[in-house]
């Protein structure tokens, strides 16, 4: 059955004022915190994505798909969508316990000019910039970063190297955002997590080691490293694997067909069963490939 069977009903939240739950015009889950807006967006495959707005200026039953463009991520069911938003909630009235001051600023950053400042603290301050923004600390804060995490100069960028100062000054930061920063330092930097913690990461608790186990495991299979629904072959996956999926000049290239029910790309790669995948001389639906044939 699906999520949106049984909707949730507008409501208020027991314990967390200002958050709502409701029902959009065209059948979505949706709830709102304060200014910010949030939906199960339906996606293929019976899945859902949890999407949000801002300021919508409209009443819930009159919200619609096109009200929504932030990508927050999978959700399995509605029961998961409800926790997702009032953690949220919960970020929210600690982000503003926590005090951080918004000022102007004429900083200039490895990503351009300040264009406003956000300070967790006077020596923590968040800039932002036109296109990109980051943390800088003060040189005594940043000495406290441990080494295997330290940025020369004290800049950390907004993508993955903010979860360092968060893990490093946790009391600054909410418990949505310290859990944030753990995920993204456990996926980024698996050796100095498990260094600084004195822990080793299971399979499955971070990206970047499982990617390396993964190319280790497969270092001389086949890997796609391109593919293409095939013309000529109906009911295939024409495909280009490379030993262990590497790249560059000289790699050598062999290409595959896969039936399209099995090519279902995982984590790291599709990996071809010899097997089973045949190697393919025939006519080739790639220009690349069309073009050598030509010559």
């Amino acid at each position: 059955m699906s999520a949106l069977a049984s909707p949730i009903p507008s409501d208020e939240a027991p314990g967390f004022p200002g958050v709502s739950f409701g029902v959009s015009a065209d059948g979505m889950n949706v709830a709102q915190v304060g200014e910010h807006a949030y939906a199960m967006i339906p996606a293929r495959d019976g899945r859902h994505y949890l999407a949000s707005g801002w300021r919508i200026q409209r009443p819930m039953p009159e919200w619609t798909r096109r009200d929504f463009y932030s990508h927050h991520g999978d959700l399995a069911d509605e029961a998961a969508f409800r926790s997702a938003v009032l953690e949220r909630a919960e970020h929210q009235r600690e982000r503003q316990a926590l005090g951080r001051r918004q000022a102007h600023a004429t900083a200039s950053t490895p990503w351009g000019p300040s264009q406003g400042a956000t300070f967790y603290a006077e020596d923590v301050v968040f800039h932002s910039t036109a296109g990109h923004g980051g943390f800088h600390l003060s040189g005594a804060r940043n000495a406290q970063v441990h080494p295997m995490l330290r940025v020369a100069g004290g800049w950390y960028e907004e993508d993955e190297a903010w979860a360092i100062v968060a893990i490093s000054f946790p009391h600054l930061f909410t418990a949505f955002e310290r859990r944030s920063a753990e995920r993204t330092v456990k996926d980024s930097w698996p050796d100095a997590w498990e260094k600084i913690f004195g822990t080793i990461l299971q399979p499955g608790e971070s990206r970047t080691k499982d990617r390396h186990a993964f190319e280790r495991e497969h270092a001389n299979d086949w890997i796609v490293v391109s593919a293409i629904t095939s013309e000529c072959e109906k009911g295939f996956v024409e495909v280009v694997a490379t030993p262990g999926g590497r790249r560059g000049a000289g790699t050598e290239e062999r290409r595959f067909l896969v039936p399209d029910e099995e090519y279902e790309v995982g984590r790291f790669g599709f990996v071809i069963d010899v097997d089973r995948h045949p190697v393919y001389g025939g006519p080739s639906s790639f220009i690349g490939w069309q073009r050598r044939a030509a010559s």
